[in-house]
């Protein structure tokens, strides 16, 4: 790897809509720029979590180094802190072997605590505000406790959805007691020169196709057990409240475990959810200036997209 007068450390991120293909590019990006990937996925951190978060397997890694898989219990807490601090620390570890960090995920707020600089140490914190919060949300829904967003933090009413109660009272709790929003202060802090040197590549695709894609992929996973899966990580005790078993794929198949809805819609919800969620997520990312684009659409080799993404990595972080 070519140095450099600027002494920060080079990092690759990729970013896109679940679905589009980050774990293939991610993995074919390592082995031409020697590289070594760490997962941005807030789902990917929990063990035995493996079909619903479409964790690569040892055969897909194809003998790349993957960080930030498996890294707590479904019941354990993880926090964008907690992944900004360990990132950070593979990264170096990463880097001292003379290898490229390549971040891939779909986890926004993850990818900007590294890049943004968010100060999270004098951040509040109160857990009885919080108790208030999760009771309003046990009592009146977590779409009641959303809208309470509306008129103090419109952007983060429309970045969250009202299922990630633990992010709106975030929200809430930052605004209640600093009397700004949590999207102020994530604006301030982009302002502040990154610590890394740094290309950011977002993959996107045709909307439908894309769509088409997220279906599939909802079968395959239901295909390779997923339910089985769901139903181990209940016999196991991980119930229904956790953080954890509220991400995709999880809750949905929960509630037909438990005889809510059937497996048909469940399956439905599933999927629609899913391809909201890649809508959300794009909405997130196009408004970052510093992600470089690629579209699947535009090539009909794949082999030239990977080729134009490498020239981009390399000559934005002078890898050559």
């Amino acid at each position: 790897m070519k140095q450099t007068t600027n002494d920060k450390p080079k990092i690759c991120i990729i970013v896109g809509p679940t679905g589009v293909g980050k774990t293939d590019i991610s993995i074919e990006l390592a082995k031409a720029l020697n590289g070594e990937i760490i997962s941005a996925d807030s789902a990917q951190v929990y063990k035995y979590m493996d079909i619903g978060t479409a964790k690569a397997d040892e055969a897909e890694m194809q003998g790349i180094k993957h960080y930030m898989i498996d890294e707590v219990n479904p019941d354990q807490s993880f926090s964008v802190a907690q992944f900004r601090d360990r990132a950070e620390s593979y990264i170096q570890e990463i880097t001292a072997k003379g290898k490229l960090p390549i971040i891939a995920g779909g986890t926004g707020l993850y990818i900007n605590s590294l890049l943004n600089n968010l100060d999270f140490t004098p951040s509040v914190g109160d857990e009885n505000f919080r108790q208030e919060m999760q009771d309003i949300a046990d009592q009146k829904g977590a779409e009641y406790l959303h809208n309470m967003l509306k008129d103090i933090d419109a952007e983060s009413y429309q970045r969250l959805h009202p299922n990630d109660t633990r992010r709106v009272i975030r929200a809430l709790e930052v605004y209640k007691y600093t009397g700004k929003t949590i999207s102020y202060f994530q604006e301030e802090s982009r302002k502040a020169p990154s610590r890394y040197e740094f290309a950011f590549v977002g993959l996107t695709m045709d909307r439908q196709r894309l769509y088409d894609r997220i279906n599939r992929r909802v079968d395959i996973m239901l295909e390779k057990g997923l339910i089985s899966e769901v139903q181990r990580l209940l016999d196991m005790g991980y119930n229904r409240e956790l953080v954890s078993m509220q991400a995709l794929g999880y809750k949905e198949i929960v509630q037909y475990l438990e005889n809510e809805i059937g497996l048909e819609e469940a399956i439905f919800i599933l999927k629609r959810d899913s391809r909201h969620y890649a809508k959300r997520q794009l909405t997130w990312f196009r408004r970052d200036e510093r992600i470089k684009w690629f579209n699947f659409d535009d090539y009909e080799d794949r082999t030239l997209l990977l080729k134009n993404i490498i020239n981009y990595i390399a000559g934005k972080i002078y890898l050559l």
